[in-house]
């Protein structure tokens, strides 16, 4: 399938493109007031504080966002990090391809990986609360932040088909479909980090919960086994030594072969459960390949579209400051994410020895397998927004998130957009600057 870049660089189509005015950075006292007013109101709005916690709940943001600014991550436009998850994405593709560098560089604008800071611990990638960071990830993050910790904008999504999830039992156990499970136990993961949002645990409830209920099984059919585990990596020193490329943690931590990454599977051969559920392809080619494990439920074999949403369509956010004060620093993401998603579909293999670094999956052939239907280029389509939908009411239903939000409004294709239309422009600016350079020739010879 070809991208929408693809499709509108002859010009037949016409985009309606929102004026994005890049603001003047204010940094005195009273621009912060105001933005602290209108996150006290935003909270009053919700029924989060009432009337006489107005202002005290002003003061507090006031003394947080000072805190912030201040303290672990000075701030500074001319910097502008990225996040991303091991996952198919043109961001992972362009670490080697470096193209979203020279878009920034074009504007003045350092452009690195966020890690790449002394001063920076891993949590902005789940709560980020970096102002000049943009995150490409699983979704279950994205949506908790936008609901409950800060207002942020949706420039792009990518769509993995075939990726709801699998039942995973041990190899040589007499279990063959779901109902060989009523009675038996199915792991849970839960983090004890509470800063940070437990998005394997939502993937794993929503997956089990969706494959009870199409084989017409409930909860009270199975035990459902919690595994509580640390999640405290992050404050590991070895962990806080700068990284300049994502690729060098999960090499690092040899994930693909890392049992201890993914808890639920030590369970499930050490026989503490009888089942437990895995996000992808991805990971169920791992663990079918040491012949110990094998599926026995998977919903990619389902036509409906809602089975499929296990932490994607990957999101790709950035901060409201950011949008507001320097939406020109979100144009050039999103150049870069076009361009390097565009290579990616036409040079599919070379990509796919690209992501096999950066990703789950078992090795090159693997990944391009898994990626040879990917449209790598990000969009806001009325299909994957509903499936941020499908999550987001899940969440909530469940706890996993406190506050409502409409995902249409916080879509923003504004940004793609005007990345588009740059792109396009610079694209026939090139080709009349060779077809001068070619009749300049053509008289001198």
């Amino acid at each position: 399938m070809k991208s929408e870049l693809n499709l509108n660089l002859d010009g037949t189509t016409k985009f309606k493109f929102m004026t994005i005015k890049k603001k003047t950075q204010n940094t005195d006292s009273s621009h912060s007031r105001r933005k602290f007013i209108k996150n006290a109101g935003f909270l009053s709005a919700a029924g989060l504080v009432g009337v006489n916690g107005g202002v005290a709940m002003a003061q507090e943001l006031g003394h947080d966002l000072e805190k912030k600014n201040n303290g672990v991550v000075p701030l500074n436009w001319k910097e502008v990090y990225y996040t991303n998850c091991p996952l198919i994405s043109s961001s992972n593709v362009d670490q080697e391809l470096g193209w979203t560098r020279e878009e920034y560089k074009k504007i003045g604008v350092e452009y690195a990986y966020f890690r790449s800071r002394k001063e920076t611990d891993w949590y902005p990638h789940y709560i980020h609360n970096q102002e000049n960071l943009i995150r490409f990830g699983g979704m279950f993050p994205a949506i908790h932040v936008q609901a409950d910790i800060r207002r942020t904008r949706l420039l792009g999504t990518t769509h993995v088909p075939e990726e709801g999830g699998c039942m995973m039992v041990r190899a040589d156990d007499d279990i063959y479909q779901m109902s060989d499970l009523k009675g038996k136990k199915i792991g849970i993961t839960k983090s004890l980090n509470t800063r940070k949002n437990d998005w394997w645990r939502i993937q794993e409830h929503q997956g089990i919960e969706l494959m009870l209920r199409i084989n017409d099984m409930s909860y009270d059919d199975i035990d459902l086994v919690d595994f509580p585990y640390p999640d405290d990596w992050y404050g590991d020193p070895k962990m806080l030594v700068p990284i300049y490329n994502p690729s060098e943690l999960w090499l690092k931590r040899d994930h693909k072969n890392d049992l201890a990454f993914r808890p639920l599977e030590t369970a499930l051969l050490e026989g503490k459960v009888d089942a437990i559920y895995t996000q992808s392809k991805v990971f169920q080619h791992i663990q079918e390949a040491t012949g110990e494990m094998r599926a026995i439920e998977d919903l990619s074999q389902y036509p409906d579209w809602k089975l499929q949403v296990a932490n994607i369509p990957a999101t790709i956010t950035c901060t409201d400051s950011m949008a507001e004060e320097h939406p020109e620093l979100a144009v050039a993401f999103m150049k870069g994410m076009i361009r390097v998603g565009r290579w990616a579909i036409e040079y599919k293999r070379a990509a796919a020895a690209i992501l096999d670094r950066q990703t789950f999956y078992l090795d090159v052939e693997d990944t391009y397998r898994g990626i040879k239907d990917v449209d790598m280029v990000p969009n806001l389509s009325s299909l994957n927004l509903a499936s941020v939908e499908v999550a987001r009411d899940f969440m909530l239903k469940h706890g996993y998130i406190k506050n409502n939000f409409s995902v249409e409004e916080w879509a923003a294709p504004e940004f793609f957009e005007q990345a588009a239309k740059e792109l396009i422009e610079e694209e026939i600016e090139k080709k009349r600057r060779q077809k001068i350079h070619k009749s300049n020739e053509g008289r001198v010879g």
